[in-house]
């Protein structure tokens, strides 16, 4: 599943993880495929698995 990368940097600033998302801002591409990139997601503090589950509702999934 792909994912914008902009909604992974909020979803982490709403947690007030701002380092974090700062981190992921740098090492990110701007669609975040959650299988091709669990282990960039796993060093900012995002368990892939949970994302759909999260973000559904802000992706109007």
């Amino acid at each position: 599943m792909e994912i914008p990368k902009d909604q992974i940097l909020q979803m982490l600033r709403d947690r007030g993880n701002h380092d974090q998302a700062q981190q992921a801002d740098q090492q990110l591409p701007d669609q975040v495929d959650t299988e091709q990139h669990s282990d960039l997601l796993g060093q900012v503090g995002i368990n892939p698995q949970d994302l759909p589950g999260n973000l559904g509702g802000k992706l109007g999934l």
